[in-house]
């Protein structure tokens, strides 16, 4: 294992209602970023299917293999028009919508115990730095109900668990302007590019929050 600082960075595959999701292409994007800032940095990845099974049984695999100091999370909110910084996860998991293998949960907590985990104080750093790309992004309180929100909450258990990541973050962007589709009304056309200047500055936030940790 190398001696680098690592962060390890995910997204997720298409979904019900979602065809594309653009946080794979975003997360290749940062993957590859050569920076002098990333020069003791090894950036890994990893696409989680939209299921719930998935999550369970791939997230403590690349924790393992990749055994990152800082975990870097992306999901699609297909209603939003901007990015938000998820400053907790909660207790809930929709009983309404099945995942892509088409399962419904059979109830509407992830576990027993608190309603909500928070991510931590560092969130708000995150926040201030893609906002320094001039980005919409915002703060929130609400990850949703879907895999998002339970990824989510699986990752805050790997870092309080104390030998996984010591940071972890979720960011859910918004779907992006496409040729040959049309926008919703009142969707700003947030481009890839933009994304990608909001990840970078993010993760180097990361970098050096992890370091301090």
């Amino acid at each position: 294992m190398s001696d680098k600082l690592r962060i390890l960075i995910t997204g997720f595959g298409p979904f019900p209602g979602a065809p594309y999701n653009p946080t794979q292409p975003l997360v290749a994007r940062l993957t590859r970023l050569r920076r002098p800032a990333f020069s003791e940095v090894e950036l890994s990845s990893h696409i989680f299917p939209v299921t719930y099974s998935a999550v369970d049984r791939e997230l403590p695999i690349v924790l393992q293999r990749h055994k990152p100091h800082a975990l870097l999370m992306f999901g699609l909110a297909s209603r939003t028009p901007y990015m938000r910084i998820e400053t907790r996860a909660r207790n809930a998991i929709t009983m309404l919508w099945p995942d892509a293998a088409q399962t419904r949960a059979r109830k509407g907590s992830i576990a027993d115990g608190a309603d909500a985990q928070m991510f931590g104080p560092h969130t708000a750093k995150l926040l201030r730095a893609a906002r320094g790309t001039a980005i919409d992004a915002r703060a929130s309180r609400d990850a949703g109900s879907y895999l998002c929100n339970y990824l989510s909450w699986r990752a805050i258990e790997a870092v309080d668990a104390g030998n996984g990541p010591r940071l972890a973050t979720f960011i859910h962007i918004p779907p992006l302007a496409r040729s040959g589709v049309v926008r919703r009304k009142g969707f700003p056309r947030i481009t890839l590019e933009e994304l990608v200047d909001a990840g970078e500055a993010m993760m180097l936030e990361m970098v050096r929050l992890a370091r301090r940790a």
